[in-house]
């Protein structure tokens, strides 16, 4: 607490300084600015929902400023290196904020108009952050004994809801409907979530009883909001939701993969549940890629696919699926790897049957664009600790020898055009690794890093003598 005093204090003479002497006219825009210690690039990005608003470059100082006219009220979120961080504008605010990326959302503090309503919401995050531990104990107990503790735990959310809305009664509805979102959904999330927790915690096969009253609060919420829908606690609460409803189907607990009857379920139930047309297609999109990647295999649920094409009205993100269900009938398993090269940070072209010769290797083909360099520069050093005796290749499609990744090896890394494959397998630009036996044979040619099953796939490929 003391420090954020402290950053709110220099947080004040920095906006004195910044906005001290604009004009009067100046002041009836809206301003969002602040100063970033220890940054990772010498940039923010300000998003609306899914779209760039604007790239705020930092000074000598790393001090930054944006101003706007016409902002409408609503959700924003910035985004600087990896972490990233939701933000509530209003038309005329002046909000300014510090933060030191050492310890990103727990430095971060606002000052300005506009910074009470922030500073809650960044308060109720971490507090959630804290409670997850809390939540984790909870899912061992019986269903009335989670229910009677879950009430306790609303109460006193609406509680801290109730006392900010008697003392801010200039607030709009829109933000009071954001605050009471942060304050409820992360904890309704959790309790869609409770039936496959129970399982897990117990390790049991089935999942608990429960009555209607269990999730009684499902009557006054509202699933077709498509502006919230951008905003993580209600976006992951609806995820919880529909992933509950479809196991209540009938379906058995699963983890390491969903089955293909479960995906159409929920494709269907997805489609039944949300009628905002953006918000339908974008859960489709995700949950027919996500439970792809999670199978880590060549092997197409095509019911799936075919259910999916049916309900989806976005034609881009059909042409993305379709790509893939291309790519994946281009090099499988059984096949040999061959005709192609990859070219490392020295631009010397290496053949693929070259590099992967007396070798068990995974060759992970990625695009910035679809999967982050922060994930990769963390999960493949575990995974090369893990599996020491597998050859491992991390190669950027229509990369250069530019675009290095931190914390992975130099000698790891490559890049490809995949213009010049004469049978291109990337066409998507979505990530794929391939699993590659000694003798140059595909042992899996769609597996996933990001999948639970990837790992008992790399330790039978460090068997192959």
């Amino acid at each position: 607490m003391t420090r954020k005093i402290f950053n709110y204090i220099a947080l004040s003479y920095l906006l004195l300084a910044i906005t001290g002497c604009n004009t009067s006219k100046e002041n009836s825009n809206t301003f969002f600015g602040g100063k970033i210690i220890n940054p990772k690039t010498k940039y923010l990005v300000l998003y609306a929902k899914d779209k760039v608003i604007d790239t705020l470059l930092l000074n000598d100082r790393n001090n930054f400023l944006g101003t706007y006219d016409n902002l409408e009220e609503g959700m924003y979120y910035f985004k600087h290196g990896n972490e990233n961080q939701y933000i509530y504008l209003e038309p005329k605010d002046s909000l300014m904020l510090r933060l030191n990326t050492w310890d990103f959302d727990e430095s971060l503090v606002f000052a300005g108009k506009g910074a009470e309503r922030n500073n809650i919401l960044v308060d109720i995050f971490l507090e959630d952050e804290y409670e997850r531990k809390l939540f984790y104990k909870l899912n061992k107990l019986k269903p009335k004994a989670y229910k009677n503790k879950i009430d306790s735990i609303i109460n006193f959310k609406l509680g801290t809801y109730n006392t900010y809305l008697e003392t801010h009664p200039n607030e709009t509805d829109e933000y009071f409907k954001i605050l009471k979102t942060a304050l409820t959904y992360p904890i309704y999330s959790r309790v869609e979530r409770y039936p496959i927790n129970h399982v897990y915690t117990n390790k049991k096969k089935d999942f608990p009883k429960t009555d209607e009253s269990f999730y009684a609060y499902r009557k006054e919420l509202d699933y077709n909001n498509e502006v919230l829908m951008y905003y993580t606690p209600y976006a992951r609460y609806t995820t919880n939701y529909l992933y509950n409803l479809t196991y209540a189907k009938g379906h058995k607990p699963m983890k390491d993969e969903f089955s293909s009857d479960f995906t159409v379920d929920l494709l269907n139930t997805i489609s039944s549940e949300i009628n905002a047309k953006e918000s339908k297609n974008a859960f489709l999109k995700r949950t027919v890629l996500d439970h792809f990647y999670r199978k880590s295999s060549c092997n197409v649920n095509q019911e799936a696919f075919d259910v999916y094409f049916n309900l989806s009205s976005n034609d881009k993100d059909k042409s993305l699926i379709k790509s893939i269900l291309e790519d994946n009938k281009v090099i499988l398993k059984g096949d040999e790897i061959k005709d192609f090269s990859i070219s490392d940070f020295t631009n010397q072209a290496i053949h693929i049957e070259d590099f992967t010769i007396n070798k068990n290797t995974v060759l992970l083909f990625w695009n910035k664009e679809n999967i982050s360099k922060p994930y990769i520069s963390s999960r493949i050093p575990y995974l090369q600790k893990k599996y020491p005796l597998l050859n491992f290749a991390i190669i950027e499609i229509d990369g250069n020898n530019t675009n290095r990744i931190k914390n992975i090896d130099i000698k790891n890394q490559y890049y490809i055009n995949s213009k010049q494959l004469d049978n291109n397998f990337l066409t998507s630009n979505m990530h794929r690794t391939i699993l590659v036996d000694k003798n140059g044979i595909v042992v899996n040619g769609y597996a996933a890093i990001s999948s639970y099953n990837i790992e008992k796939q790399l330790k039978e490929l460090s068997k192959i003598n």
